[in-house]
């Protein structure tokens, strides 16, 4: 869909429907106030008769009012006029954006600027109408023979400003994120068949033939064994599919030292020797959401053309319970050098993100942000709405924490402690790859940590947020991209 900014009045601004706000008891925002005005009363004619109160999410679509130069008006419930949350603000620009598909309108015209969200800007409103509109249009159509048509598709929205720069930029900004959460979702979504460590590798090359701010190195298995990177290995050899280690290096401001993202990349994870359940298996498609969201990062800030450098390193592998894979109780020795005891196979994701994460020292990182769909025990801890954190360093987790807050897409620290390191403790090894099952999140990030000591770090796990299980909203969310994108443009704001 296109977007652009009209300086028109409601009333006289012709497109196929204009989009106003009416608040709890049927108070009218500025702009529906304004055309109440033009059209003699008949917006208050509707709301004193009952067919509207303001509840958040309830629609009206008027045809042809007196004076109006639009055929159709939409008003729309935005609850209480104080103020309303991001939750509620997201639930109205979906009911517009089905409204108006249910309709007969291909242009519309919103004037969401009256509504106020926590107290938020114009520019975050026209930013998270556009992302929400575009997440509420995305349709998964890769694998199916037959896609579903959308009705009578709104093919462009314009939102109102006093001047067309004032959101321009906010436009864009909401279209990149929409854009590359749209890019995670279909990575995420795609079959393990289809989306293989090859495949990711395949993706990643496009992405640099794209932008040309953007350099794509593949490493194989044997340059892998050539630097060492037993760990990681040491998941690919129980499956067929041989693993790869993907490198994007988006270049956008010359020398500085870049901001690194690291995402774990298992295309799909059956456990290895230590199977999982077979219920709800076909979801570990789902365990390469990290890397999905590294492409989306990636694609958003090259679209945008952000002064910033950013390397997305991704290390893909399948977790298979071949002869040749991890047992319990084997030993590997990672590129740091520090030997692992394997006590699970199904705790495969920190295996390959150690020996990337040792692999980011290379690239003299400011700071380097892991992304994993890494424990359960976070969906446990935290539910499905808010994604983990720890660091090493609480700037950066604080930085993360308000990028967070500023694009919805929240977080939620949890402790590093040294008290949990103990858990890690080996008999045989310098390190075990489970802690037992206290914390198990923590001292997920706690093994981690381990490989991290040279710079500033800090970890995201995602296997609560990254998707959504079962029925008919099963599928993956894009997130942490808002996240990301965010805390990339906060950075650059604070250094100007």
């Amino acid at each position: 869909m296109q977007y652009f900014v009209t300086t028109n009045t409601a009333s006289s601004e012709q497109t196929d429907c204009v989009v106003v706000a009416v608040f709890n008891q049927g108070q009218l925002s500025s702009s529906a106030n304004e055309l109440n005005e033009s059209s003699n009363g008949q917006i208050q004619h509707y709301i004193d008769r009952g067919d509207i109160t303001g509840k958040v999410g309830q629609t009206l679509l008027l045809q042809d009012l007196n004076n109006i130069a639009s055929p159709r008006v939409l008003l729309v419930g935005a609850g209480d006029q104080t103020g309303i949350k991001e939750n509620d603000y997201n639930t109205l620009i979906n009911t517009i954006i089905k409204t108006l598909d249910d309709s007969a309108a291909t242009r519309a015209s919103a004037y969401l600027t009256d509504i106020n969200v926590n107290n938020r800007s114009a520019q975050w409103l026209v930013t998270q109408a556009v992302t929400a509109a575009e997440a509420s249009l995305y349709q998964y159509t890769a694998t199916k023979s037959e896609a579903k048509p959308r009705g009578n598709p709104i093919a462009s929205v314009s939102f109102y400003a006093a001047s067309k720069d004032e959101l321009s930029q906010a436009i864009a900004h909401g279209k990149a994120i929409a854009d590359g959460m749209s890019l995670a979702k279909e990575l995420g979504n795609l079959p393990g068949n289809v989306c293989t460590p090859t495949y990711l590798a395949e993706q990643a090359i496009k992405l640099g033939q794209q932008y040309d701010a953007v350099t794509t190195t593949i490493l194989d298995e044997d340059k892998m064994a050539e630097l060492g990177m037993g760990s990681l290995l040491s998941v690919s050899r129980g499956s067929r599919q041989p693993a790869k280690l993907i490198t994007m290096n988006y270049q956008g401001a010359g020398d500085a030292k870049p901001v690194v993202l690291v995402g774990k990349g298992l295309t799909f994870d059956a456990g290895g020797i230590s199977l999982k359940p077979a219920a709800g298996m076909d979801e570990m498609k789902y365990d390469m959401c990290g890397s999905a969201s590294v492409f989306g990062t990636i694609s958003a800030i090259a679209e945008l053309n952000l002064p910033i450098n950013v390397v997305g390193v991704v290390p893909s592998s399948e977790n298979m319970p071949d002869g040749d894979a991890n047992k319990p109780g084997d030993i590997v020795i990672s590129m740091a050098g520090k030997t692992i005891e394997i006590l699970n196979t199904d705790a495969e994701g920190r295996l390959i993100l150690c020996d990337a994460l040792t692999y980011s020292e290379r690239f003299n990182p400011e700071v380097v942000i892991d992304i994993a769909t890494l424990t359960g025990a976070i969906i446990v801890a935290l539910g499905s709405k808010t994604t983990g954190l720890m660091s090493n360093d609480q700037d950066l987790a604080d930085d993360l924490l308000q990028a967070g807050r500023d694009s919805d897409d929240k977080a939620w620290q949890l402790p590093l402690w040294d008290e949990y390191q103990e858990q890690l403790d080996s008999n045989f090894a310098d390190i075990a790859n489970i802690g037992g099952k206290e914390a198990g999140s923590v001292t997920a990030a706690c093994f981690l940590s381990r490989f991290t000591e040279k710079y500033t770090w800090a970890h995201l796990d995602i296997a609560g947020t990254a998707w959504k299980s079962g029925g008919k909203a099963k599928g993956a969310t894009g997130r942490p991209v808002p996240m990301l994108v965010q805390y990339l443009l906060n950075r650059i704001a604070n250094k100007n």
